[in-house]
């Protein structure tokens, strides 16, 4: 019996949690206007010996019992799931091998971009990887030397968070090795040869190490395609020395600060090598939409994927404990209950 997992069936609403922390700050807003007012009347101790029955804490456990509900109704609606059935299914679709420049000069932030070209590049990627769906992907990141950051997968989910954590650490020796990435992308597809296969290389295109072109016509002569995303700008930015470090730039041995730009030469040849398109990244979906209606041309085929086919739903369990709460929150009232009047346990006199 394989593992389960767990997923929520629509996590955006998730992003209704960000309501919670203004939640608490309401509150404790209106408990600070509440005191404030009592005091322009008199003595706050006056007020409670008057208003005996009256407890502060019971306004605490009402709002986190209300709180606590809101918590699991965000949960609910989100609905989450437990997969519990693997199978093998057949799907039809294409290979993509992805490679990602993470060299120091990709942390360089150019004037038409709002974030540094490696952010750009990772979300030109997970918008592709959000639009796939019956293909393979893998991810492969390169410097000074190419490295496989994911395996080709149908699992979606786990190649944005493969993408979520890359960064120019990840590859100990700088540089720019198109080339050993474009040849280390041909050798991770399946031997499948009758479905469509396309590398999608993503750089600056300052290629200092070995022969791209030749290897991009390695790649076309296995019958696979590569395409080019250029990032960066060609009048060139300083290179930051890291990413907490967006304002302190390398420099050469003379102290002058480096200045790194697109290589769009390089980049045109590299896909014209391996008969795919060029496309410069800019701030808009121009080159994800460019890639994606090349790759839409590519033949599909039929390939086996094992995939989690039936989901539990969950969310009556929070369900019912969203009402749980709120109907214990109802019989919490503001004010001590005469039955129980001697009873200590919401007393604000123990404040």
């Amino acid at each position: 019996m394989p593992t389960d997992i767990f997923r929520f069936a629509h996590p955006d609403y998730l992003y209704l949690l960000f309501l919670l922390p203004l939640m608490v700050a309401l509150f404790f807003s209106a408990l600070r206007i509440r005191k404030n007012n009592m005091r322009k009347f008199g003595d706050i101790r006056i007020f409670k010996s008057l208003m005996p029955e009256s407890s502060v804490i019971r306004l605490h456990v009402r709002f986190w019992l209300f709180f606590v509900a809101v918590t699991l109704l965000i949960f609910a609606i989100s609905q989450p799931q437990f997969g519990s059935k693997l199978e093998t299914v057949q799907r039809e679709g294409i290979e993509i091998m992805i490679a990602l420049d993470v060299s120091n000069s990709m942390l360089s932030q150019d004037k038409d971009l709002p974030v540094d070209r490696l952010d750009r590049a990772k979300q030109i990627i997970s918008k592709m990887i959000d639009n796939l769906q019956n293909d393979k992907v893998g991810l492969i990141v390169f410097a000074g030397d190419a490295y496989i950051q994911m395996p080709i997968t149908t699992d979606f989910i786990s190649a944005k968070m493969f993408l979520a954590s890359i960064s120019p650490s990840l590859v100990p020796v700088q540089g720019t090795a198109i080339g050993r990435a474009v040849n280390l992308a041909v050798n991770s597809f399946t031997s499948n040869e009758s479905v469509g296969k396309s590398i999608i290389v993503i750089t600056d295109g300052e290629n200092h190490e070995d022969d791209a072109v030749k290897a991009a016509e390695d790649a076309l002569a296995a019958n696979i395609q590569t395409h080019v995303i250029g990032i960066g700008s060609l009048d060139g930015t300083p290179i930051p020395v890291s990413s907490d470090m967006p304002t302190t730039f390398r420099k050469d041995r003379d102290g002058n600060v480096i200045v790194s730009s697109l290589n769009e030469a390089m980049c045109q040849q590299i896909a014209h090598a391996g008969k795919g398109i060029y496309v410069r990244a800019d701030n808009s979906n121009k080159a994800q939409k460019a890639i994606e209606t090349e790759l839409d041309k590519m033949d599909k085929s039929m390939f086996e994927s094992t995939v989690y086919t039936e989901y539990d739903e969950q969310f009556p369990v929070f369900i019912w404990g969203v009402l749980f709460l709120l109907l214990v929150e109802f019989f919490v009232l503001d004010r001590k209950n005469r039955l129980f009047y001697k009873v200590k346990f919401f007393d604000m006199n123990n404040k």
